[in-house]
């Protein structure tokens, strides 16, 4: 059993009801430091919950397994099943949870948002299949409701 880490986004919505990762398929793009020795990734990682690779016994199968470049120490992280979680309206301006993170000897110490994440419109049937926070902030207009939706002043954290 590994040390779960959270990672937590802070967002104004603007007539969004709720946006949400494409779970399980997302790609959640982390820098890793290695806690036996302290590296850190200059390189950012993709981890996947719908993706799994065998570890150098085979047993175990991991979202993420990585040899650490200094130490040689094997390492892996997975996605918690079930800790996907949906940012709604009700959370607009307040940190919430949106996945969980079960890491040996390793920790998640940056996260950068990308493509990939579904917004619902409030009080519309109009779902965006594809947003892209990479800028921490997204835009569009909406002909449903005739009016302007968007995520604004993303902000994100590891705990």
């Amino acid at each position: 059993m590994g040390k779960t880490t959270q990672c937590r986004i802070k967002a104004r919505l603007e007539n969004v009801e709720a946006i949400k990762t494409n779970h399980p398929d997302h790609s959640f793009s982390l820098k890793l430091k290695c806690t036996g020795c302290g590296e850190i990734s200059d390189k950012w990682h993709d981890v996947i919950e719908s993706e799994k690779f065998p570890g150098k016994t085979g047993r175990s199968k991991n979202n993420y397994i990585a040899k650490c470049k200094m130490c040689g120490r094997e390492n892996s992280l997975d996605i918690v099943p079930g800790s996907n979680a949906s940012y709604t309206s009700e959370d607009s301006e307040k940190f919430k949870a949106i996945v969980s993170f079960e890491c040996r000897g390793i920790e998640p110490v940056d996260y950068r948002p990308l493509v990939g994440w579904i917004a619902k419109v409030e009080g519309s049937s109009k779902v965006f299949p594809d947003v892209d926070l990479s800028e921490k902030e997204w835009v569009e207009y909406d002909e449903n409701i005739q009016d302007s939706v968007g995520v604004y002043d993303l902000e994100y954290e590891l705990r």
